[in-house]
């Protein structure tokens, strides 16, 4: 079984049987979603380009996007977990950082309290990357991503819910956030990852699946709008 050019029959194969993938099977699917990611995140950004607008955007949402993964890749980074484990948020953290300095440049001028968040990211970030922070207040900051990452969601989908429309969110930027967030959810079950970060997954899992949901409910009405105006 193949889709997009990504064959899914090992993998599907051992659900079957009642078997998580073996690595051999999983790594080869996992490298290539992860290009996918980036081909999605390259859509996402060309599409804001070429509008010259962030319309429907939560500038909010992005950037706690951007903490919480930090966090979690800082996290399972340092904790020696397999990259096979956790290896999307490395490219999920560029794409957050590289849509937030898209939104930052065309909402342009920004506040005050925008350049201080940005800064006081810039100046914590490489902290906590490093790992360079007391091992009680790691724990504490990676119990809280799941919340930042609750956070980050409900303001794009509230925001989406009360517009009827998503603006310029792209289709397959959170369809293959969407795949991503599923693979995470086997991988960190086979890697026996603890079952913090296989709750990170889940609720990854639930909440691009909301907004690539609300992607496909509001794009029909808009096509509608636009042909009756004509």
């Amino acid at each position: 079984m193949a889709f997009l050019g990504i064959d899914f029959s090992c993998a599907l194969g051992s659900l079957r049987h009642g078997h998580f993938p073996e690595k051999d099977c999983l790594l080869p699917l996992i490298s290539k979603l992860l290009g996918y990611v980036l081909v999605a995140a390259s859509t996402t950004i060309l599409k804001i380009l070429k509008h010259g607008s962030v319309r429907g955007l939560s500038v909010v949402s992005f950037e706690l996007e951007v903490v919480g993964y930090t966090i979690a890749l800082a996290y399972c980074f340092n904790k020696g977990l397999p990259f096979s484990a956790y290896g999307e948020l490395a490219f999920l953290l560029i794409q957050a950082i590289i849509l937030v300095a898209i939104i930052y440049y065309f909402s342009q001028p920004l506040g005050l309290k925008t350049w201080f968040r940005a800064l006081l990211y810039c100046a914590v970030a490489p902290t906590i990357l490093a790992g360079q922070i007391d091992p009680v207040l790691f724990e504490a900051l990676y119990a809280s991503q799941h919340a930042i990452f609750l956070c980050a969601r409900i303001p794009q989908i509230w925001k989406n819910f009360s517009n009827k429309s998503t603006g310029e969110l792209s289709f397959l930027t959170c369809l293959m956030n969407f795949g991503g967030s599923i693979v995470r959810v086997f991988t960190s079950l086979q890697e026996g990852a603890p079952q913090s970060v296989v709750l990170g997954s889940v609720i990854g899992m639930t909440t691009n699946g909301t907004l690539l949901s609300q992607i496909v409910l509001y794009k029909k009405p808009e096509a509608v709008k636009e042909k009756k105006t004509e």
